[in-house]
């Protein structure tokens, strides 16, 4: 197993940076362009882990992908061609939903889809579910209500649909996005408390700008038939993988960093970042167009923050809890526990094994800050959120041994190198 050590920054005072693109845009454009009538352009593409893995997976149904300068160029076809092909996705927990949604539309024979052992652990039953009341045909082949999957050829129809709201805003997204090719659409009504409706919000956009025509009142969504129209789709700035980077200054209880490509009016539900950090005593300034710059000096005070819309930002906001004044409080997000690991367990215990006092709640995590840190190794859980925040705190503490730090190539492939930017 690969290990990282992480240097303290002894020197930090600013710096400015131009980050990678959105994981979230960029599988939401692959699904909508790979259904698209003709050819679309999908500018600035992030290029990782999970969207390469969704990108095969489309092509194995027939899109064809060429790439062009700054981006891909997609060739859409519809309906996809299912032709008995195993088609897997790592731990790809987003794009596998939105995949298998796609699938549903299929004709042809079957396909299989299957991925890593954490990604047969993660729910997918009311998905499923709903997708057999739309008529597709869903074989579970190890355990109901989880992956690996068959999908048969059929033929779907409209229905009202009703999901829950409390699981994951995936599922919701996934049916969305491929309701302009059921017959009537559909009508899809959210039950019972709506977590990350930021996420929704987000493929709903997408949608737009790719020409789909929805209603929306309250936690109604109406989209009605049609098809997707080929566009060139330009991808903002990961507001997720940036809040690393603007939590430094507040981390090290100093200096200043611009994140030069960010756009604070994005639909991006974790730009809500900055408002957490100006709670915490950060002087946050927005650029026109697009740009944005965190300054800090002091120590962050602690706050209580509900993270149901922004479950992304979990691990970021552990660590500014642990070097924070006081107790910090994250509640709101209970689907933290079926994440790439169970996030909410998982950075509790490697909080603890650097003296931060921590107590978990169903929904999220109370933590002590603390200016007394014990050198550890952190386990990853091979997930890539976990590996970068630590990474981050050990700019502060030293003594931090990153376990598996190639799992970042989920998200961020690049990472590494962009820490490595800090010390120069």
């Amino acid at each position: 197993m690969k290990y990282k050590k992480i240097l303290p920054l002894k020197d930090f005072n600013k710096i400015s940076l131009k980050l990678p693109s959105s994981k979230s845009l960029t599988q939401r454009a692959l699904i909508c362009s790979s259904l698209a009538t003709g050819n679309s352009k999908i500018i600035n593409p992030l290029i990782s882990e999970d969207t390469l893995l969704l990108k095969s997976a489309l092509s194995k149904l027939g899109t064809n992908f060429k790439d062009i300068e700054k981006g891909w160029e997609v060739e859409g076809i519809f309906p996809p061609k299912l032709e008995k092909e195993k088609i897997y996705l790592g731990n790809n927990g987003t794009g596998a939903r939105f995949f298998l949604a796609l699938s549903c539309l299929g004709k042809g024979d079957y396909i299989e889809i299957y991925g890593k052992p954490r990604l047969h652990e993660r729910p997918m039953a009311p998905l499923i579910s709903a997708l057999r009341e739309l008529s597709a045909k869903i074989e579970c082949q190890e355990k109901e209500g989880f992956f690996p999957v068959k999908v048969i050829a059929s033929e779907l129809k409209s229905k009202k649909v009703n999901l829950p709201g409390n699981v994951s805003s995936q599922f919701i997204s996934a049916l969305l996005l491929i309701a302009p090719y059921l017959p009537k659409g559909i009508e899809l009504e959210i039950q019972g408390e709506f977590l990350s409706q930021a996420y929704v919000n987000l493929t709903v956009e997408t949608m737009k700008a790719f020409g789909a025509k929805i209603e929306i009142d309250d936690k109604k969504y109406k989209v009605y038939p049609g098809s997707y129209i080929s566009t060139v789709y330009k991808v903002e700035a990961d507001a997720s993988s940036a809040s690393y980077f603007l939590a430094i200054p507040l981390i090290l209880g100093k200096g200043e960093i611009i994140i030069e490509n960010y756009n604070i009016n994005s639909y991006q539900g974790d730009t809500k970042f900055l408002e957490f950090i100006k709670k915490m005593g950060a002087e946050v300034e927005a650029f026109s167009p697009i740009g944005v710059k965190v300054k800090f000096s002091g120590i962050p005070q602690s706050q209580e923050f509900d993270l149901k819309d922004t479950p992304d930002l979990f691990p970021t906001m552990c660590i500014l809890g642990a070097v924070a004044n006081g107790k910090t409080v994250l509640k709101g997000a209970p689907h933290l526990r079926f994440k790439e690991t169970d996030r909410i367990k998982a950075m509790a215990t490697e909080l603890e094994k650097l003296g931060v006092k921590t107590k978990e709640l169903p929904d999220g995590l109370i933590i002590e800050g603390t200016d007394r840190f014990k050198e550890a190794e952190i386990e990853t859980y091979d997930d890539h959120r976990i590996a970068m925040s630590f990474a981050i705190l050990g700019l502060k503490t030293g003594g931090i041994i990153i376990k598996n730090p190639d799992c970042v190539k989920k998200s961020f492939p690049n990472f590494w190198e962009y820490l490595e930017k800090l010390y120069e």
